[in-house]
């Protein structure tokens, strides 16, 4: 769930992993062929219960693994409901309201669990080496590039969805 940076760059890792099939949830052409290009094979556009029987649908009854990288409600809510039984969602989208748990996962048996990414500890040696090799390229995440002075702009275009991520450049 999620077609910014940090959903794209959960479709480079989990293709990293050797996923056979990688649904990427995205309704913005430039992000779509992105998650193209890091290896997903599906793209979900719809949201709500029309995107959940589009993968149910594709998975043949649910995914075995869930990302979800937004941190809203609804996406919360569509990444449960895309799992298959004994499947683990994985949160590292920001919670953006304080709610209670939802129950759902309890009533299907899958298993939520997030955080902050240990980009410090077991990922850094496979997913920085792999950079590294230049095996997987994260940085093209980075779509629009501006100068420091201009980091309202920056924020402005990922606002609007002009930007994947903005780079900034100090100028030297």
């Amino acid at each position: 769930m999620g077609d910014g940076a940090v959903g794209l760059c959960g479709v480079i890792a989990a293709k990293l992993m050797g996923a056979k099939r990688i649904i990427a949830m995205s309704r913005h052409a430039d992000r779509q062929a992105l998650a193209r290009e890091f290896g997903a094979t599906d793209i979900i556009a719809e949201r709500g219960d029309e995107a959940v029987a589009k993968v149910l649908a594709l998975t043949d009854g649910g995914a075995d693994a869930v990302l979800e990288c937004v941190g809203t409600a609804l996406s919360v809510d569509t990444a449960i409901k895309v799992a298959r039984p004994g499947a683990i969602v994985g949160r590292v989208g920001v919670p953006q309201e304080a709610t209670n748990a939802n129950a759902a996962p309890f009533w299907t048996n899958v298993g939520l669990r997030g955080g902050i990414a240990s980009v410090t500890t077991y990922d850094r040696s496979v997913l920085l080496d792999a950079v590294l090799r230049g095996e997987i390229h994260p940085g093209h995440v980075f779509t629009q590039r501006f100068a420091l002075a201009d980091v309202q702009q920056a924020y402005d275009a990922m606002d609007q969805r002009k930007a994947i991520k903005s780079l900034l450049i100090v100028s030297q």
